[in-house]
């Protein structure tokens, strides 16, 4: 627990041990925290609960901070369990308290507690008076659930914006001016383009929305990682950059092999391909070895992704096949791409690479290059040239 400032206290849960998320579908190398934020102004408001799992640590320290029956509002930003956890637990002793969210969010909490509590329902531009300031309720459907909304406390400029903004990102610092930037750039963009990039489109027109409001934002309180609090807009200016369709100068090289072969053609090809322009950073990964969400950042980052597997009874391996098929619910615009790889028997793999990243939506600008067993040194010139014909089309 700490006060952010003397209205405002952070009552979540830092969580180091945490090392994947959505069950197996998110890494947090760095652990996470659940935000959890107590406004005591006259009247007195909880803004989301924290994990499951730690239900009852969070309503006994929660108590250390005031009495529960204080509580006049209880505000769900969104029902997932790592934000709504605590609420079954809570309400043990205060039953009756008013729950404001959004009409899906009553369908959301209703949907995994099975419930009938006292829910108030919000949408954009409803406010809630606090006393010496006001809790202005913002809809933020896809952001990244259909029930998601952010909320504006008008006496101390702060925006409560739960999942977007947010970071898996664990430290006891809880400020972004504090931490290390490095770390947070990279927990933040991996953060949107594993999660937040299929609904671009959205967040783009939820900020313009919000910035329309010609609002002061003293802070964004996010409900994962640090608070933004030193010019907390630069993380809603990188979310602009990364909601329109994002790509920095680099080229992302995926590939899974069985002995090599197709390893040996993406290095040759990134070769070909920094001939052309030694400015490009170009990057390759195992997808079999690297994390998954990690190689999903480095996607969304590419101007042109090149991905290559061995056959493996008339398909490809599974890394690769997982891997395209995260790529395809993302949704990824203006990226080019190509495929490739190598077989000893019938040779699918080029082709169904290639048919896998259009209907990635990618732009596949060269036929899928195939080699037959291990490449030799003709063969892997011809890999090299086929990364020059890629690198030109850039």
């Amino acid at each position: 627990m700490f006060k952010i400032n003397e209205r405002i206290t952070w009552v979540g849960k830092i969580d180091w041990e945490l090392k994947k998320f959505h069950g197996e579908e998110y890494s947090t190398h760095r652990g996470s925290s659940y935000n959890s934020y107590l406004i005591q102004d006259e009247k007195v408001a909880l803004i989301d609960t924290v994990w499951q799992p730690f239900d009852a640590e969070f309503v006994k320290r929660l108590k250390e901070v005031i009495d529960l029956t204080k509580i006049d509002y209880i505000i769900a930003n969104h029902a997932e369990i790592d934000h709504s956890g605590g609420l079954p637990e809570l309400l043990k002793e205060i039953p009756n308290v008013p729950i404001y969210c959004t009409a899906n969010g009553v369908k959301s909490l209703k949907g995994h507690y099975h419930q009938d509590w006292n829910f108030q329902v919000v949408k954009t531009g409803d406010t809630l008076d606090l006393g010496e300031g006001k809790l202005v309720f913002i809809e933020a459907p896809m952001l990244h659930w259909p029930d998601s909304m952010f909320e504006y406390y008008t006496k101390d400029a702060v925006l409560f914006s739960n999942d977007a903004f947010g970071q898996h990102y664990a430290s006891e610092f809880m400020y972004n001016d504090l931490v290390d930037q490095a770390e947070l750039h990279q927990e933040a963009i991996k953060y949107y383009a594993n999660i937040l990039t299929p609904f671009s489109a959205l967040v783009g027109k939820k900020i313009e929305e919000v910035l329309g409001f010609n609002l002061p934002v003293n802070m964004i309180c996010p409900s994962h990682g640090v608070i933004w609090r030193d010019n907390p807009i630069q993380i809603v200016e990188q979310y602009i950059k990364w909601a329109s369709n994002y790509q920095e100068h680099q080229v992302t090289l995926i590939y899974d092999t069985m002995w090599d072969a197709t390893k040996r053609m993406a290095e040759s090809i990134a070769e070909g391909i920094k001939s052309v322009d030694p400015t490009l950073n170009i990057k390759l990964f195992n997808v079999s070895k690297i994390d998954k969400n990690d190689v999903i950042t480095e996607v969304f980052k590419a101007k042109l992704v090149v991905a290559g597997s061995s056959t493996i009874n008339k398909g490809i391996l599974s890394g690769m096949a997982s891997i395209l098929e995260i790529i395809k619910g993302l949704k990824l615009k203006n990226k080019k791409a190509a495929g490739f790889g190598s077989y000893g028997w019938s040779g699918e793999s080029p082709k169904l690479m290639t048919e896998a990243l259009k209907q990635c939506g990618l732009e596949v600008i060269a036929e899928g290059l195939s080699v037959l067993w291990q490449p030799d040194d003709e063969a892997l010139q011809t890999c090299y040239d086929y990364g020059v014909a890629l690198a030109k089309q850039l």
